[in-house]
């Protein structure tokens, strides 16, 4: 360990509530707690979910342990989400104009000398655009792709990282001024709902985004819907690398180009809103098209809520804004 985090202990002493802090070879001691350190990424899991690559850079060869009955981890989106985040880790340039519409609903003195949770934080392509402004960025995901974001924000050094499950978090009430999770809590084995009222206790405003059920288009959209659905259902029981690829490039160029293409025919008209993806994807890169694919088709839980259904978070929080806007809901609660 490069002692990376001893310029950081005071952040971390905040952020557990903690007394003590010893910053070790190849681990971190909290009030007595030994977290493992792996290019300083902070180990949170327990032993029980650490997939067989953790352990072996961990140099734990004991066997696998029987899989937890925990019902809110899934080990299978903890696969999935890692292997896709290391095989698409770019920061692509699609992203920035991405991040612009997510963060439209923030107030920009919410951002700047904030200390901002980024939950599910994937490859790090949010918070890349608050380096710069966040006091400190805390990077946490379950799965292998927290290493992916380590490496994308390297020279970020108001950032912490670590590998760590967003329902059971160790760290203390009221420790952050925002907590991020966008395109995450509905890929849980649990209520998204539920998760974000109970990551209210952590800041006093949440910006997240969940996948929406159509519920401001037409019955056609619900339709396609169905029918993609029932293809996803099928496909995310595909576990081969080379058979996942090819697909991403097989539905990138078959289902979703042929889509945009009528978009674009349809845009003179002024008819290219009603057209599936176009709004989302008409002048989006062809890589970033391809991990949507994956994304989209290999995930094998998904939730899709309603903004009538997000606006009944106001039973936890007193302001619940949901933006009219691409993408839809993404929506900031604040206590």
């Amino acid at each position: 360990m490069d002692n990376y985090y001893s310029d950081k202990v005071s952040v971390l002493r905040d952020i557990f509530g903690a007394h003590e802090v010893l910053i070790q070879e190849t681990n971190i001691s909290i009030d007595g707690a030994i977290y493992p350190v792996i290019d300083d990424v902070i180990v949170l899991l327990e032993p029980e979910f650490w997939t067989k690559e953790i352990r072996e850079r961990l140099g734990n060869h004991e066997p696998e342990s029987v899989p937890s009955e925990r019902k809110d981890f899934s080990s299978d989106i903890q696969k999935t989400f890692g292997s896709e985040w290391q095989k698409y880790p770019d920061i692509l340039p699609d992203y920035e104009e991405m991040f612009s519409s997510y963060f439209d609903i923030i107030p920009k003195d919410m951002l700047s000398g904030a200390r901002i949770y980024d939950l599910g934080c994937g490859t790090g392509r949010w918070s890349y655009f608050l380096r710069e402004q966040a006091k400190e960025l805390i990077m946490v995901d379950f799965s292998e792709a927290i290493f992916v974001a380590r490496r994308n924000l390297r020279d970020a050094g108001n950032t912490l990282y670590f590998l760590g499950d967003i329902t059971c978090l160790p760290f203390r009430e009221n420790s952050a001024d925002l907590v991020v999770s966008l395109g995450v809590l509905h890929h849980l084995p649990v209520n998204a709902l539920e998760v974000a009222r109970s990551l209210g206790k952590f800041a006093p405003s949440l910006l997240i985004y969940l996948y929406y059920i159509f519920d401001n288009r037409p019955p056609f959209y619900r339709i396609v819907f169905s029918g993609v659905d029932i293809l996803r259902r099928i496909l995310c029981r595909i576990n081969n690398r080379l058979l996942r690829t090819l697909f991403t490039w097989v539905g990138a160029i078959f289902l979703y180009y042929p889509v945009i293409l009528l978009g674009h025919v349809l845009r003179p008209l002024g008819l290219s809103q009603h057209v599936p993806l176009y709004q989302g994807y008409g002048e989006r890169s062809f890589s970033l098209i391809r991990q949507d694919v994956y994304d989209r088709f290999f995930t094998s839980i998904e939730q899709r809520f309603t903004q009538k259904e997000i606006l009944g978070l106001s039973d936890t929080f007193s302001k619940v804004t949901v933006s009219d806007k691409l993408p839809y809901w993404h929506f900031l609660c604040e206590r």
